[in-house]
């Protein structure tokens, strides 16, 4: 009965969706308010039968209704429940689902929390978001319904959640990736309803400028998780493959952080604006892009779902409908767009438009090495392997680059910037980056030319920031009034560098200082990594509660003393017959020390991985410190503020001024 009542609200809620879709629409065009006041009802309805359809779902995997084919392909009445909540996500069906919850959510968001703009606005965002729920609820009321039941042979038990997704890192990694992924949505439908009423203004820039924000920030973070999880659960001690499902968030990430960029400058000086428009649709075609690389099995990975073509088709076509329909409205009315303002070579404008070719840049690199051979293999051309080495050797020096030109773009000046002035205000902080980098290297073993860089690129974004925020916080009543003066938008962006510097260094100090060493070891062995020594004390056996698992117990010494006692274990699932690495890390701010249990060599030894990590935590720490600055940022009162211009019979607003002094967030 509740599977059938869920069908039934996504079916309904499909109906809302094309009602969202025309009625405000039809409404904001022909000036009828009536019409318009529509779109808030829809959006909220939308919402409230998709969230029904979830927690229906949600329920079916509680109770073990093995009679919901989705149900019984990824679940197991001996699943802990917390697992079976995420298993609710852990296919394609119920990833899709959340999808879906994630696009009404942010529908209701912006229903709710955009009050204060013209209503014929509003009316136009939330069409375009309807109609982008419209090809995803036919997606998945046509082929991928998650209530389908297994009438009348109903198994006695599920065939269990994949292993791999059996972790807290899954239980959170999806949702914050697609808060980040369906959030760029929003940006999309603002600026496609700034091409259809032309309203490619200031206000426009500060209205669509947080949702970007908060998107690009859940983005990070959903990053992040992913990145933390692939370290300890799959037993191999590294924190990025360059998969191709990874390369498919980092993607939006890249293209949605030059986004922000240009958001802040049409919105201090009324400049880019068809860039901006055009990184818009980009951001979320790619979000797109993504979904369907992961959904349409056109690639084997522990990230990746399905592998029916028929929905691969209705991806590439949904993706083909967005991309066409965007880029006609594009073409037609961002050549209309005109700008009045003017900088000099040497700006702010342009270290910010610089750094926007290169995030760009950035991103061709990482889409053409991931498509590239799918394309090749699906032309039957040949199969090609394009790996880390690939992108390290061609995505190091674009970041490196992007990294340098954001730290003298810190000091750089709106309109016009003397050279002699800026040369002056870089060179002390080129000389405490420079002295640091060396202290750095030099303490990690020695010095590595990309090392080196790549340490000085980090220290480079760091002391720029805290020069710039010393500068800033000069007054006459003292620092401390000076600090307080300064915009939360300001200090948005001031954790992001910081937070980007920390993620840089962490990258580079891991990648090139990190130790890793594959042994052969029976109980009572001593392996030696660097300074420390793993002692393995013996295997033993523990019951879980769906696996059974040996384990081993090895003793970390540093200076002849214990330090830590880790027990990796090597897992056996009865149920789907999987066996599974669950690493052990000793942690540190500094440093991880990593133990995991391979294969069985004999009777008594065993295949083991020890690795010493410096400042691997960095990484994610950099990544949640730039995500706290992106949700800083858009806690700026002027975001709160009616901007002067806002009437509905107005069609043109000025360009505002802000508090922004930076004009970046990140």
């Amino acid at each position: 009965m509740y599977p059938e009542l869920g069908q039934l609200a996504l079916i309904l809620a499909l109906l809302l969706a094309v009602l969202l879709s025309v009625v405000p629409l039809v409404g904001s065009i022909t000036g009828r308010d009536n019409l318009q006041a529509f779109a808030r009802p829809l959006a909220s309805g939308m919402f409230v039968f998709i969230a029904m359809a979830f927690a229906i779902l949600t329920h079916s995997f509680l109770i073990d209704d093995f009679s919901v084919a989705y149900v019984a392909n990824n679940s197991n009445s001996m699943l802990p429940w917390y697992f079976k909540f995420s298993a609710v996500w852990g296919g394609h069906e119920g990833s899709l689902l959340l999808w879906i919850l994630m696009l009404s959510g942010w529908t209701l968001a912006v229903a709710i929390f955009s009050r204060r703009l013209p209503s014929e606005m509003i009316s136009q965002v939330l069409s375009v978001l309807g109609m982008v729920a419209v090809g995803f609820l036919l997606f998945i009321i046509i082929t991928s319904n998650p209530f389908d039941r297994l009438l009348p042979n109903v198994p006695t038990d599920g065939t269990d959640l994949n292993p791999l997704l059996q972790d807290f890192g899954l239980i959170v990694h999806p949702p914050m990736l697609y808060m980040g992924y369906v959030g760029f949505s929003v940006a999309f439908a603002f600026a496609i309803a700034a091409l259809i009423n032309g309203r490619l203004d200031a206000a426009w820039a500060r209205w669509s400028r947080p949702w970007t924000t908060v998107a690009w920030a859940f983005l990070s973070v959903g990053i992040a998780l992913g990145s933390w999880w692939a370290y300890y659960e799959l037993g191999w001690g590294g924190w990025w493959f360059w998969d191709p499902v990874e390369n498919a968030s980092l993607m939006p990430w890249l293209s949605g952080t030059a986004l922000m960029h240009t958001l802040a400058v049409t919105e201090k000086r009324g400049v880019f604006k068809s860039w901006t428009v055009l990184l818009a649709i980009v951001t979320f075609a790619l979000s797109l892009l993504g979904t369907f690389l992961v959904r349409s099995g056109v690639l084997t990975s522990v990230h990746a779902f399905a592998s029916d073509p028929e929905r691969g088709v209705f991806l590439l076509a949904l993706l083909g409908i967005t991309m066409f329909a965007s880029l006609a409205l594009y073409a037609f009315r961002a050549p209309v767009v005109h700008v009045r303002a003017s900088y000099a070579g040497l700006s702010r404008e342009v270290f910010l438009l610089l750094n926007n070719v290169l995030l760009v840049s950035a991103t061709l690199l990482v889409a053409v090495g991931t498509l590239y051979p799918l394309v090749l293999d699906y032309l039957e051309l040949g199969k090609l392997s394009i790996g880390e080495p690939f992108f390290n050797s061609t995505f190091t020096p674009l970041a490196v680059a992007t990294a340098l030109l954001l730290g003298a773009g810190i000091f750089s000046r709106w309109k016009k910037t003397d050279g002699g002035w800026l040369g002056r205000k870089l060179l002390w902080p080129i000389a405490v980056s420079l002295v640091a980098s060396c202290f750095v290297v030099l303490s990690y073993g020695g010095f590595k030319p990309w090392a080196f860089i790549g340490v000085f690129s980090a220290m480079w974004i760091a002391v720029a920031t805290a020069w710039d925020l010393w500068d800033k916080s000069s007054s006459r009543k003292g620092r401390l009034q000076g600090l307080k003066r300064q915009s939360r938008s300001y200090y948005g962006m001031v954790l992001g560098h910081l937070g980007l510097a920390l993620t840089i260094a962490g990258a580079t100090v891991v990648s090139n200082y990190g130790i890793e060493r594959d042994v052969r070891m029976v109980p009572g062995d001593t392996a030696t990594v660097g300074d420390y020594q793993f002692v393995f004390r013996e295997i033993g056996q523990r019951q879980g509660a769906n696996f059974t698992a040996q384990y081993g117990r090895f003793d970390v010494i540093l200076d002849g003393e214990r330090i830590a006692q880790l027990h990796p274990e090597k897992r056996q699932y009865p149920v789907g017959m999987s066996v599974m690495t669950e690493a052990d890390i000793d942690a540190g701010l500094f440093r991880d020390i990593f133990v995991a249990v391979a294969e069985r060599l004999d009777d008594r030894a065993w295949a083991i991985r020890l690795q010493y990590k410096p400042l691997i935590r960095w990484l994610w720490l950099g990544a949640l410190v730039m995500a706290m600055g992106g949700f800083l940022a858009i806690s700026d009162r002027r975001y709160r503020l009616r901007v002067r211009d806002e009437q509905p019979e107005t069609k043109t607003a000025q360009p505002i001024k802000t508090d922004d002094p930076a004009g970046a967030v990140s």
